[in-house]
């Protein structure tokens, strides 16, 4: 018989606003999951789905049982409707474009999805990512230099933000005298429990980046330049047809916003693993070959995106657990990549673990991340010319306290992982 299990406030903190849950979110769906891989939160009523085999099943669904028209923000705000009956799309479909995020591709559906990711992912080429690598390795050192007096740096600011904005900047062909303005323009991520402008929980979030990438788009189209905006910018759909011009700087926008947010988390948090473990630092010095094995169980263990979201379409039931239409569905990432049954002993930074990349720090399925081989590239790159340009890289006791007594604060979002300072020292090799 189908059932759902409803959790009890006095038991289990609010996902979405309790910074308990921000500090130690792999503990809290390790407790989900211990009682139940599928179940019910009781403050906003979204099941969450927190073992591996469970979300897996969730984020392949082939059918339309499942909407990604909440992907970014999940239950908050509400629905701007109230689902009734056991299929919702005519509602939804009515109502997407008064909800958070439905601008972009992270929500489109079915066709519309598949047509316009296929716009994308044919110009992110293995071809094009390999020839931003020289390109990467240079921008790491230049910002390496900027700090190397200093013997340490804010890791968050002056080192993965720069890199990752820099390096999908160059891949895109944003003009250079731009780069550095756009690194101060782009701010702190959607979905924080401490409010967000409204603009951020609006159908574009990026709107501020409108009349900038309307521009790249128009003048690219005038004037190709054999970049990577130029080729979305005169882009065909298979059959032929053309996007309108307003839709092509979205996804021109989305696509920087995207490039830069999640791989800017990964190479913070990897850099923490470093700095609190001196064996881990010690054995990738000894073995560069294993840094992308690093870098990989980095995203296992602590992903910079937490969970995606889904809206049953349709009712259904996931592993056996009643979904009316109308659901939110919390699909915990972290969950799934730090479940006992598919991954031993998942509290343990292993990089020798067999299956280290069946991790689901890139979601998966028809949503799964299309920029994971950049954000592993450019990871890579900043670990390896870090370790190259360093002797020793420490935690700063001063701003996080000792070994046995850290203190780290990460910034008030659910959805994502965000270390919000990150202070290391250095000895320069």
């Amino acid at each position: 018989m189908p059932q759902t299990e409803t959790l009890t406030p006095p038991n289990y903190p609010d996902f979405y606003s309790d910074p308990k849950v921000i500090d130690h979110p792999r503990e809290y769906f390790a407790q989900m999951r211990s009682a139940a891989p599928v179940q019910r939160e009781a403050y906003h009523g979204s099941l969450v789905v927190s073992g591996y085999d469970e979300v897996v099943e969730v984020l392949t669904s082939r059918d339309d049982t499942f909407s990604s028209a909440v992907s970014v923000l999940g239950p908050l705000p509400p629905l701007p409707f109230t689902p009734q009956g056991d299929d919702i799309g005519e509602q939804l479909d009515a109502h997407r474009g008064e909800m958070p995020w439905t601008a972009h591709l992270v929500c489109f559906d079915g066709e519309d999805h598949t047509r316009h990711r296929a716009l994308l992912t044919s110009l992110l080429t293995f071809k094009r990512l390999k020839a931003n690598e020289e390109y990467l390795r240079g921008l790491v050192n230049r910002l390496f230099d900027a700090f190397a007096k200093d013997g340490g740096c804010e890791v968050v600011t002056q080192f993965a933000h720069a890199t990752s904005t820099y390096a999908i900047s160059d891949i895109m062909g944003i003009p250079m005298a731009d780069r550095a303005e756009l690194l101060e323009m782009l701010g702190a991520p959607p979905s924080q429990i401490d409010g967000d402008a409204v603009h951020k929980v609006g159908p574009d979030p990026l709107i501020f980046l409108k009349e900038r990438f309307d521009n790249y788009i128009l003048s690219r189209q005038a004037e190709p330049q054999g970049d990577l905006m130029s080729d979305l910018a005169n882009s065909r759909f298979k059959d032929g047809s053309a996007p309108p011009c307003e839709r092509l700087a979205e996804m021109a926008r989305f696509l920087f916003g995207a490039g830069q947010d999640t791989t800017s988390r990964l190479i913070a948090m990897a850099i923490r693993v470093l700095g609190d473990r001196p064996d881990i630092q010690a054995r990738l010095r000894a073995e560069p070959e294993k840094i992308g094995d690093f870098i990989e169980e980095t995203l296992r263990i602590d992903p910079p995106v937490k969970v995606v979201y889904r809206l049953a379409r349709k009712s259904t039931e996931i592993a056996g657990v009643e979904t009316p239409a109308g659901t939110v569905i919390n699909v915990s990432l972290t969950g799934a990549s730090n479940d006992p049954r598919h991954f031993p002993h998942p509290d343990d930074f292993d990089m020798d673990r067999e299956g280290l990349r069946d991790h689901m720090a890139f979601s998966r399925g028809g949503h799964a991340c299309m920029g994971a081989p950049l954000a592993r590239l450019e990871a890579r790159v900043a670990i390896e010319e870090l370790l190259k340009r360093t002797k020793d890289i420490r935690i700063s006791e001063a701003h996080h306290g000792p070994p046995d007594a850290r203190r780290y604060e990460f910034e008030p979002t659910y959805s994502f992982r965000n270390i919000a300072r990150l202070n290391i020292e250095f000895d320069v090799a």
